[in-house]
């Protein structure tokens, strides 16, 4: 099949340059055939004029003149015709060959060779870039695109099947072990497994509020609310946790600032992920800043803490599914691993931006995020 594409692609643009070539001489030949009687007659009266009247002699002069420019014509015509045909079918191989490649290489990347690309030439870096170019670059481009979708499908697969494998390991040794009697039937056993069903819970309900968020599948509330108004449900609802791990929790808001239109509940969400997280990775006697101020056409959130803190090398995987900084804790009290993910997404569907800072490990953290202000 796709010889026969290949094929009948390739005899297409060599034909459309044949009617081209043979279009051109038709209308050399028609307009040498109308314009050749009317110069001859125009030229001949201003030399009858000067030589006297000789019909005889201007039949002979027509004729023979005639003779000559169709035979002039003609060899040209067959002469131009023989060129354009070599020309049109080199031309022709230039731009069916590129096409050719990539029809080859689609036909690889359909059958899951992601890693396949097409050779492009360095005058692509210049300014003479043609379309064939432009679109061997697009096709490449279209190429690292699906081959990162696939390793982020591969990586999804991976990290869901190793989140999921640790508590239906733990449930699974629960009840074998109460089969065999070696657990005995008490509350603390059955606690221990209805906590790790609800880890998988959790997990599962993360999953598919992330699938939701990234693909656009929900719809957002928007309302005009001021950001003093969520800062204030962020302190109350974090409050007596705080007091509990023995953390200070302070709130910075910048005076006059405009309300936004957002989904009040989906930016709640976003500051409450961010603050959870301070106040996981903050030791005790720690504090927690919270942040909110104008910057330009946007408003900044900013959630600070005095906790581990993350190194520069972790800090571009920070929002990837399933990523953790401290390797060390338990996937119990590290959580899902994809609340910044889902932060994210919530952040992009506003047309803001997220992002973390830190200098380092046992320096703290700071995570902020833009709103557009809406006039």
């Amino acid at each position: 099949m796709l010889k026969f594409i290949r094929t009948h692609l390739a005899s297409k643009l060599f034909l459309s340059y044949v009617v081209v070539v043979l279009v051109g001489v038709l209308v050399l030949v028609s307009a040498a055939s109308l314009s050749v009687p009317a110069a001859f007659e125009r030229h001949l009266s201003q030399m009858s004029d000067m030589m006297g009247n000789s019909q005889s002699m201007e039949m002979d002069l027509f004729t023979n003149y005639s003779v000559a420019v169709s035979e002039a014509v003609s060899l040209a015509a067959i002469a131009a015709l023989i060129a354009a045909v070599l020309a049109s079918f080199f031309i022709s191989r230039q731009v069916v060959t590129p096409i050719q490649r990539m029809m080859k290489l689609s036909h690889r990347i359909a059958e899951g060779e992601y890693e396949e690309r097409l050779r492009i030439p360095g005058r692509l870096q210049s300014d003479q870039v043609d379309e064939l170019d432009q679109l061997a670059l697009s096709f490449n481009q279209m190429a690292e695109k699906l081959e990162k979708t696939e390793n982020m499908r591969r990586q999804l697969i991976g990290d869901v099947t190793h989140e999921l494998r640790t508590p239906l390991t733990a449930v699974k040794g629960y009840l074998e072990g109460l089969m065999d009697g070696v657990l005995t039937a008490n509350p603390e056993t059955y606690q221990q497994i209805h906590t790790e069903i609800n880890r998988l819970q959790r997990l599962v309900n993360d999953l598919q509020e992330l699938s939701q968020v990234e693909s656009g599948a929900f719809q957002l509330e928007f309302t005009t609310i001021s950001p003093a108004n969520i800062m204030e449900t962020i302190q109350r609802n974090f409050e007596y946790q705080f007091d509990e791990h023995n953390l200070k929790l302070e709130l910075e808001i910048e005076p006059d600032l405009p309300k936004i239109l957002v989904d009040k509940d989906r930016i709640i969400q976003v500051l409450t992920n961010l603050v959870g997280n301070a106040l996981q990775y903050t030791p005790g006697g720690g504090r927690v800043l919270i942040k909110v101020h104008r910057e330009k056409s946007n408003l900044l959130f900013s959630v600070s803490d005095t906790g581990i803190g993350i190194s520069a090398e972790q800090l571009p995987n920070i929002f990837n599914r399933f990523y953790r900084t401290d390797k060390s804790r338990t996937r119990a009290s590290g959580g899902s691993g994809i609340g910044l993910t889902i932060a994210r997404a919530l952040v992009n569907t506003h047309l803001g931006r997220i992002w973390a800072e830190s200098d380092g490990e046992g320096k703290g953290s700071t995570f902020s995020f833009l709103i557009p202000i809406h006039k």
